[in-house]
Formats: C-alpha cells, sequence, structure tokens
C-alpha cells in the first residue's frame, strides 16, 4: 500500500470529496456564501478562490492519497483570504498565524496513521514557508445531526459540521487561546506538530473519526 501527500492546487481541486467540492463556507462570507449556493456557482467559486491564493500565497492544503485514491485532506490559509474568519465570536486569527479551515480522512482509511501525516505534512510545509504557528475554531459541542445543506447560519452560529471539533484540535498538540463555550480559537506551534511521537497516532485517529464530511455550506 503506497501513501503519500500532494499539495492542493487547481488539478487536484477535483479530488476533494463531493461536498467539499462544491462548499465555499470558508472561502466566501455568509451573504456571498449564501448567493453562491443558491445560483449553483459554489464550485466555480471554489476554484476561484484557489486560483487567487495560490497565485498570491501558494498552496492552501495538502491531500492524502492510499494508492492513488485521495483518502484525507487538510486545507489552510491566510485569514485574510478567509472572510468566514472574522464570523466567529472568537475571531480574529492572531497576525502571525496562518488559519486551519477543515481536516478529514474518509471513513475507509481512517485508523491508518493518515490524521497525524496531514496535520504534520502542513505543519512541514507552513514551516517552510517561514510561518510558526497554525489556529483553528474548533467545534466543543458537534451536533449529533449534520445541519442542513440548505440553512445558512448566522455569524454568531457557523454550521457546526463545517468545523473541525475541539477535540481533536486538542489532541493534536493545539492548545487554547480564547475560550468559548461552542467555538473556541486554539493555536499550534508548528515545531510541536514536527516533534509528535508515534504513539499520539491512534488518539489522533479516534477523535478524527467523529469528523463529519462538509456540507454544501461549510468547507
Amino acid at each position: 500500500m503506497s501513501r503519500f501527500l500532494a499539495p492542493l492546487t487547481l488539478d487536484r481541486l477535483d479530488d476533494l470529496p463531493a461536498a467539499c467540492r462544491r462548499c465555499v463556507h470558508w472561502e466566501l462570507d455568509p451573504v456571498a456564501g449564501e448567493r453562491a449556493v443558491r445560483a449553483g456557482d459554489a464550485a466555480f467559486e471554489k476554484e476561484a478562490w484557489l486560483s487567487a491564493v495560490l497565485l498570491e500565497w501558494g498552496t492552501a492544503g495538502r491531500i492524502a492519497y492510499v494508492d492513488d485514491v485521495p483518502a484525507g485532506y487538510v486545507t489552510y490559509a491566510p485569514p485574510a483570504f478567509v472572510p468566514r474568519s472574522t464570523a466567529f465570536p472568537t475571531s480574529p486569527v492572531s497576525p502571525d498565524a496562518v488559519l486551519l479551515m477543515t481536516a478529514a480522512v474518509l471513513p475507509l482509511y481512517r485508523g491508518g496513521g493518515l490524521a497525524r501525516m496531514l496535520v504534520q505534512g502542513a505543519a512541514k510545509d507552513l514551516t517552510r514557508r517561514g510561518l510558526r504557528a497554525i489556529e483553528a475554531f474548533g467545534d466543543a459541542s458537534p451536533p449529533a445531526v449534520p445541519p442542513d445543506p440548505a440553512d445558512v447560519r448566522t455569524a454568531e452560529a457557523p454550521p457546526g459540521g463545517c468545523v473541525v471539533p475541539a477535540e481533536f484540535l486538542l489532541a493534536v498538540g493545539f492548545t487554547t487561546v480564547r475560550p468559548h463555550p461552542r467555538y473556541p480559537r486554539l493555536r499550534l506551534d508548528l515545531r510541536t506538530a514536527l516533534s509528535w511521537r508515534e504513539d499520539v497516532e491512534a488518539a489522533l485517529e479516534r477523535i478524527l473519526a467523529g469528523v463529519r464530511h462538509p456540507v454544501l455550506t461549510g468547507s
């Protein structure tokens, strides 16, 4: 079984799960995101967003492959490229950090270490680019029922299925920098991710198993 990570580029965009490929929750502000979804333009807007980020900053994530089949992904970008980041009650992201937007491993491939591989791959990429930290808005109490794809939430209540569980973020070394009962903001020193021990892997996979695939209102 061969496993490798590849940068998220335009030619690999279609390797994201279909729901995430059509999702612009993070990439657009709430009003523009709702408009794009209703007009059926979400996939086009996502491609346009990624194109702009690639041109101005570089790759915005990593995709994991197992035997050449897409098996998981992580996405991240500077908060200036992520309009939805200002909609959280614990915003803004620190000036020296990049925002982790999404992270997921497809169910068939969980338990094989891809979660740690993805986060460490992101840490290596960002470290090479001179960055020191990555932050994320965690969901401290993910809802038991995934949100309705047609329901575009308000700024105070981003769709829970589109936000990485805070439990997962804490398990991979993030620490809380701004508490909140539902959407705390957490931070990871990239050097911490690069020095993980192998025995962290089991905890990561167990937590990530609870991460749902994004829906149309969140990516």
